[in-house]
């Protein structure tokens, strides 16, 4: 039988995330060197699919902790892949930042803690990332919050009390 392989240009966002997933488990095994990871993810991030799909699984699995270690390697080359990448950890941020206060609401604390997980990584990446281009997406965001919301088509808009924490949360950037 002859190994299908997928090629990361085509990847569907549901391949990134299973090549995302097999990469982070071999790197925790300690079966990938840093460097290698990092220039695979780079290849993989260079798709708006591979983009979505590495960071939809290293941002919310609890068992990656590649997002939380950020190997030097990786910072280096999500620094180097730009503005892309900044805007897809500060949209995770704003979205993940609206979930608490849902979560909070439904008194679920199981998804308030995976939520605030990854309103956590994202801040922790952001805050490692190119000062001038973090900036320059965050107050671009922030002008647009009002129109921005919790569905996929921006129908359902951020109340108040959702703006007021996400903006809380950008602002924890800096800190």
């Amino acid at each position: 039988m002859e190994k299908k392989t997928i090629s990361l240009k085509e990847a569907s966002f549901a391949q990134a995330i299973n090549i995302s997933a097999q990469w982070c488990k071999e790197w925790a095994e300690e079966l990938l060197s840093e460097e290698v990871l990092a220039d695979r993810i780079a290849e993989l991030i260079k798709t708006k699919n591979g983009l979505r799909g590495f960071f939809a699984y290293a941002l919310s699995d609890k068992e990656c902790f590649l997002l939380d270690k950020l190997p030097f390697a990786l910072i280096f080359k999500l620094n180097e892949s730009g503005d892309p990448v900044v805007e897809i950890i500060i949209k995770n941020l704003i979205m993940s930042s609206a979930q608490i206060i849902i979560h909070r609401r439904e008194n679920n604390a199981e998804y308030e803690m995976k939520s605030k997980n990854i309103a956590d990584r994202c801040k922790c990446i952001l805050r490692i990332l190119e000062t001038k281009s973090v900036t320059k997406t965050v107050n671009r965001i922030i002008k647009d919050l009002d129109n921005m919301g919790n569905s996929f088509d921006n129908s359902t808009k951020y109340d108040s009390e959702q703006k007021d924490f996400i903006k809380k949360q950008i602002f924890d950037i800096a800190q």
